[in-house]
């Protein structure tokens, strides 16, 4: 058989990808080469290579979905959005994290190329149509992130936190593979095109192809920290530098949706009975337990990192649905968590010095006293979070509520408003700290002028999405619609 030719265009649906990683192989090259007091090069040198990156999938725009590379790769509206959302956060997170960075002597140019690395591995993931694809962007993006947590070597915790990501996350890959070679054994087939193909057409071991959706599934839930696979999120989001908790914490947020989309949604749609039952379990109990445990914190990174298990709750109810709507609801709900997180942790970034983390909840007492401003940023973060009007919490929560609604999962939606009350608290434990009692620290908030504007930006995005949500929703809608 002849092979197919390939053409410059052939590679063109890859071109933010090829950017990216062209981008990270210069910053590796010329940090060999630049005094440690220039480390600025390399910093300048990222972010121009991450606004490329996110020019370039506005560039390439598809309204209808392209294949490459012997159909293990497409290019389509979905990935268009994801890409550019997850280029932009990582450019936040950079600026937001600068001065805790230099502070720490992590401001060095291993950082900026491994957070490169890991959000090519997210757009790979975001781009496969093919399990080979999905595994390999997957582990680019996990081997990064292990290296990202143990970054401080000096820290005690980091290094702890990062042995701990590492072997649970090996343990997932493994999980995912099994699950991945019985699929391919159930349908003969990597491509995720034919393996829908199969399922819908009846030509499938049935048996097998369970089996091998109990493993994805698992796997899937470890990424999104659902319960019972939450145990690493608490402990590396705490021993992690703030930087790479927020890194953690937001971007691959966006990849493990797509990665949902592209496998649950794209190939195994016609099995959703089966993992409509299993993803049903994971959320309740992620929502349950996420709640619930995180009234007994006093580390905010800790208290946030049950928050995000207690959102992707929340999030995997859309799924439930298994119809355009729910979908539209958990992307919308998975970009707005985004966004509330980066404004969270930008927050704690800021109230960050050389010698102190402000990761105590006491941290956060008289914020109002020293800065009114910043004050109302993180009022409007935790309000979000816990769903209150008119923040884009609230509405995000409440498409999800109506999606399940929709298809007759009442009871669901009743167990989720019990728990997001649950959850008020000890969101508003915060607001009380800041607003009600006196500072124990009274050192300056010093921060770059890009930190103070984009952070202001930021914040106000939570709650100027949260008034007029039909913008975002339309765009989740159709970028959905012209994918599938």
């Amino acid at each position: 058989m002849a092979l197919p030719m390939i053409t410059a265009a052939s590679f063109a649906p890859a071109l933010p990808e090829m950017t990216l990683l062209v981008s990270a192989c210069v910053v590796l090259i010329v940090d060999l080469f630049i005094p440690e007091s220039r480390r600025h090069v390399s910093y300048w040198l990222a972010q121009a290579g991450l606004l490329a990156t996110a020019w370039m999938t506005l560039y390439v725009f598809h309204a209808t979905p392209v294949r490459a590379f012997s159909n293990t790769f497409v290019a389509d509206a979905l990935a268009d959005l994801l890409n550019f959302l997850s280029c932009v956060t990582v450019i936040l997170t950079l600026i937001y994290s600068r001065n805790y960075l230099a502070a720490r002597g992590l401001f060095r140019g291993e950082t900026f190329v491994l957070m490169m690395f890991a959000l090519l591995g997210m757009m790979v993931m975001i781009s496969a149509a093919s399990l080979m694809t999905l595994y390999l962007g997957l582990e680019l993006m996990s081997l990064s992130l292990y290296a990202l947590v143990a970054a401080h070597r000096d820290s005690k915790p980091a290094v702890e936190a990062a042995m701990k990501y590492f072997v649970l996350g090996a343990l997932a890959s493994g999980l995912l593979l099994y699950g991945m070679s019985m699929i391919y054994g159930a349908t003969g087939s990597l491509d995720l095109d034919h393996i829908a193909t199969a399922i819908f057409t009846g030509h499938v071991n049935r048996l097998i192809l369970v089996f091998g959706l109990v493993f994805l599934v698992s796997a899937i839930a470890f990424k999104l920290g659902a319960v019972p696979y939450h145990m690493w999120i608490p402990d590396v989001y705490e021993g992690a530098p703030t930087p790479i908790t927020l890194f953690i914490g937001a971007a691959p947020k966006l990849a493990a949706f797509a990665f949902m989309m592209r496998l649950l949604v794209g190939s195994l749609s016609a099995a959703a009975y089966d993992w409509q039952g299993m993803l049903l379990i994971l959320s309740l109990l992620s929502m349950i337990l996420g709640n619930v445990v995180a009234i007994a914190q006093s580390n905010i990174k800790r208290m946030l990192a049950y928050s995000t298990i207690a959102n992707m709750g929340f999030m995997l109810m859309g799924f439930l649905t298994a119809d355009l709507n729910g979908y539209s609801a958990a992307m919308f709900y998975t970009i707005t968590y985004v966004l509330t997180t980066l404004a969270g942790f930008g927050i704690v970034l800021l109230l960050s010095r050389a010698g102190f983390e402000a990761d105590k909840l006491d941290d956060f007492k008289g914020l109002n006293q020293r800065s009114p401003w910043y004050a109302f940023l993180m009022l409007l973060v935790m309000f979000s979070l816990a769903g209150v009007p008119p923040t884009v919490g609230f509405y995000a929560k409440f498409t999800v509520f109506e999606a399940a609604i929709d298809v007759g999962l009442v009871w669901f939606v009743v167990v989720g408003v019990l728990t997001s009350l649950i959850g008020a608290f000890y969101y508003l434990r915060v607001v009380k700290l800041m607003y009600f009692d006196d500072p124990i620290d009274d050192a300056p908030i010093d921060a770059r002028v890009d930190t103070r504007v984009l952070l202001s930006l930021n914040g106000v995005a939570v709650l100027l999405f949260g008034i007029f949500p039909q913008p975002l929703m339309g765009v989740c809608v159709l970028a959905l619609t012209y994918s599938y």
